[in-house]
């Protein structure tokens, strides 16, 4: 029979092991622009795409926190206004290895003035785009997550 201090000893990786909980937020600026980062070598999984931004949930956090720590980790600046979109299922393979996420949604205005790369060890770049011009190599829930946002809020970005 296994004991706390066994769980406790295992390397657990979140989305693998068990249910991993992201909040996911795609930052615009009002005026119909949204902002992208380009994923490093360093990140868990599809490298070298282009996403929104996300983190994952810390035990006890509100998601709206969670958000704004996330935003302000990853572009140094503090939201304007958080807008939550819908809770959504994702299930995916990451080479082979099944992967399973609650992801929380959301819609966050910053001021694009602000914005600089605060995570460079997983951001190898950032920059604005309108929704019809987003990059090619895209985030596999880029435009799944992206659809919930428009749909759900109705917001113009």
């Amino acid at each position: 029979m296994s004991t706390d201090s066994d769980y406790q000893k295992q390397d657990l990786k979140r989305g693998v092991d068990y249910i991993g909980v992201t909040c996911v937020f795609f930052c615009h600026d009002g005026r119909g622009r949204v902002l992208l980062q380009k994923r490093s070598q360093n990140c868990r999984d599809e490298q070298g795409t282009w996403d929104c931004g996300a983190g994952s949930m810390e035990f006890g956090e509100e998601w709206a926190d969670a958000v704004r720590r996330e935003v302000k980790e990853e572009y140094c600046v503090d939201p304007i206004e958080i807008k939550l979109a819908e809770v959504r299922n994702v299930l995916r393979d990451n080479h082979g290895t099944p992967t399973h996420w609650i992801a929380v949604v959301h819609a966050v205005r910053i001021d694009p003035d602000q914005v600089q790369i605060g995570e460079p060890h997983k951001i190898d770049e950032i920059a604005w785009f309108t929704p019809d011009e987003f990059p090619e190599n895209k985030h596999s829930m880029l435009d799944k997550h992206f659809a919930v946002v428009k749909a759900h809020l109705r917001i113009h970005i």
